[in-house]
């Protein structure tokens, strides 16, 4: 376990007072889950969070009086520590985005779990972008043996289960999440067991938010014609309206089901199964409930008459208006190609498309997300602001990885772009052998 930890963590934290803690001791305590918190001292729902999660931390770890740093590791001359209970085998580190120091100083003080070291700016950042960190704060829970994602909404936890009765909060099957009544907006009632044999989208979104009203417009569309072509698809409305009115008067305008407003626990159970971050978001699932995409909108969007459902990931993808938003996800690599040259966008994934199946598949078999998301950028007026923003060369074609939440860029501007070029400037990336410029 340690290994890992330490792959993940590095081989110091620091206790609110300062005081450094060895990663390993952390294998020596027994921890079982890893909890990691993202956030800033200067957010103020950060504030309020950290006053939630040290009650329920301490009430976990049976320890809350112990102070900042508690069962850190035994000290000298202790004997062979007591196997602890399954519900104090937790432990979270906070993962800040802070620029300044004394800030950062003053906010974790207080905080009886671990820290990363504020001058690990780096490490934190590779932490945002493996996790996907899109807001602040957040809370994922990790498997302290496999580095597994047990569960990557954690603010909802602290919310539902305050004493911990369900620790570990692993994932549970989505038929097993969703189990209970459906409804239609004509009130009519269907039991979950109806969506067998279903592709299912699970559309978490909410009357008050401009852009899921947009949606909804186009996924009404959407779901119409994949079931005029004998699809077997469903959709699952699950309501973020923050009163029922609100509820019934935007499922009124849908023709799929959802989950009742009233059950507010089911609808929290798959916020928290999914991960969700923000709204609108569509996650489409297989017949057996496994999921094939989490960008649904995106792929909605992208194709309007529904001709690629039900939206297998691609390897590479071609920059558009819809789908640019997943430039801010994390690290992305996107080749700039001279699209007035008939074939040459098409031509230019196909040189991309081996290297991105073959990461892709790599960090697939460890269960876990690719660290790059792949691009072919042609030539457009978004394409042109994507160039403006990161002050990057009107060459084409132009090899470049861009990382928006380091604010850092990589390019490699030669005459001829080749698979082994490619591979070769992917693989520098991941060894961190590149060096980044600033946008």
């Amino acid at each position: 376990m340690s290994g890992f930890l330490e792959e993940l963590l590095g081989e110091k934290l620091v206790t609110g007072g300062g005081e450094e803690v060895d990663v390993h001791s952390l294998s020596a305590r027994g921890i079982s889950l890893l909890g990691l918190y993202f956030g800033c001292s200067l957010s103020a729902p950060c504030a309020q969070l950290s006053a939630s999660l040290a009650a329920f931390y301490g009430r976990l770890r049976g320890d809350a009086a112990a102070g900042p740093g508690a069962g850190a590791g035994p000290g000298p001359g202790a004997g062979a520590a007591a196997e602890p209970e399954p519900r104090r085998r937790l432990e979270i580190v906070f993962v800040s985005s802070d620029q300044d120091q004394r800030q950062w100083q003053d906010f974790v003080r207080d905080m009886p779990w671990l820290a990363l070291p504020y001058k690990e700016k780096h490490r934190k950042l590779k932490l945002w972008n493996k996790y996907r960190i899109s807001n602040i704060p957040s809370l994922i829970f990790l498997d302290a043996t496999t580095g597994k994602v047990v569960c990557r909404n954690g603010l909802l936890v602290i919310r539902d289960d305050p004493e911990g009765l369900e620790f570990p909060w692993g994932p549970k099957p989505f038929r097993e999440v969703i189990a209970g009544p459906l409804l239609r907006n004509n009130g009519q009632s269907l039991e979950s067991s109806s969506l067998e044999g279903s592709h299912v989208g699970v559309y978490f979104s909410a009357h008050w938010c401009p852009p899921c009203r947009s949606l909804t417009r186009v996924l009404v569309e959407s779901y119409r014609k994949i079931k005029e072509a004998g699809q077997k698809f469903e959709i699952i409305f699950v309501s973020a309206d923050r009163s029922e009115d609100s509820f019934k008067q935007y499922f009124s305008e849908m023709p799929w089901l959802a989950v009742p407003y009233t059950d507010e626990a089911r609808r929290s159970r798959l916020n928290r199964l999914y991960g969700i971050q923000g709204i609108p978001t569509l996650i489409v699932l297989d017949p057996q409930g496994e999921v094939i995409t989490r960008q649904g909108r995106v792929e909605v969007l992208n194709d309007e008459d529904c001709r690629e459902f039900p939206w297998h990931p691609k390897p590479v993808l071609e920059l558009s208006d819809s789908n640019a938003v997943q430039l801010n996800e994390g690290p992305c690599l996107v080749l700039f190609v001279d699209s007035e040259d008939d074939g040459e966008s098409e031509a230019a994934k196909q040189l991309i498309q081996p290297i991105a199946e073959k990461i892709i598949a790599k960090y697939k078999a460890k269960e876990e997300e690719a660290p790059l998301l792949f691009f072919v950028a042609g030539e457009d007026d978004m394409t042109d602001s994507l160039r403006d923003y990161t002050n990057l060369p009107e060459a084409a074609p132009l090899l470049t990885i861009l990382d928006m939440s380091a604010r850092a860029k990589y390019v490699m501007d030669v005459e001829e772009i080749t698979p082994a070029i490619v591979e070769a400037f992917v693989n520098d990336f991941l060894a961190e052998k590149l060096k980044p410029e600033p946008i």
